[in-house]
């Protein structure tokens, strides 16, 4: 824990306690060295109804070409064959001009799909907003890790930089000499 309030006062700028929920989980998965990256569409779907599965399925359908195209050949057919049988047997026809029971039917596939179109809709606005929230964290996660980075960076180029040289100009050195030594001895 100690390390976790540390990493956010330094780099976050406050005590631990004080930060948003995001903000501590970035926290925990930085001073655990932990990934924080996971397919948010997998975690997500695993945990809706069957009621739910069933709107976007509904939508999925009723938003594509294939509904749209059934939808007029359907009114094209109830239409034809409702103009057909009045024009040929009279008024035995099932659904005489205007067509009051092609009107019915058509209002309630509009009563019942708008509200199911909705659900979808609210449920992948629910699902934008964890997508949303989840690169949020990643983000910060990213951030705070070029952070540490650089910090590392900077303590390497302000002292051990000069060691490292030191110890290369050392290694070079014995080199020498022991090139020496063969080129003497041969």
């Amino acid at each position: 824990m100690k390390k976790t309030d540390d990493i956010a006062r330094q780099y976050l700028g406050r005590p631990y306690e004080s930060l948003d929920e995001q903000s501590q989980k970035v926290a925990r998965h930085i001073a655990g060295r932990q990934h924080i990256a996971k397919n948010t569409a997998l975690a997500f779907d695993e945990a809706i109804s069957v009621g739910q599965r069933a709107a976007d399925a509904v939508a999925r359908f009723g938003g594509s070409w294939t509904f749209i195209i059934l939808f007029a050949v359907v009114l094209v057919c109830w239409v034809g064959l409702n103009s057909y049988l009045l024009a040929n047997i009279g008024k035995h026809s099932f659904d005489p001009y205007p067509y009051i029971l092609l009107n019915l039917f058509l209002s309630m596939l509009a009563a019942i799909q708008a509200p199911i179109m909705l659900m979808s809709q609210n449920r992948q606005s629910e699902k934008d907003r964890y997508n949303a929230e989840h690169d949020y964290e990643v983000n910060l996660k990213a951030e705070l890790e070029i952070m540490l980075l650089h910090e590392k960076i900077d303590l390497l180029r302000e002292g051990q930089w000069g060691e490292l040289l030191a110890i290369q100009k050392e290694q070079l050195r014995l080199l020498g000499c022991l090139i020496e030594k063969r080129g003497g001895a041969a």
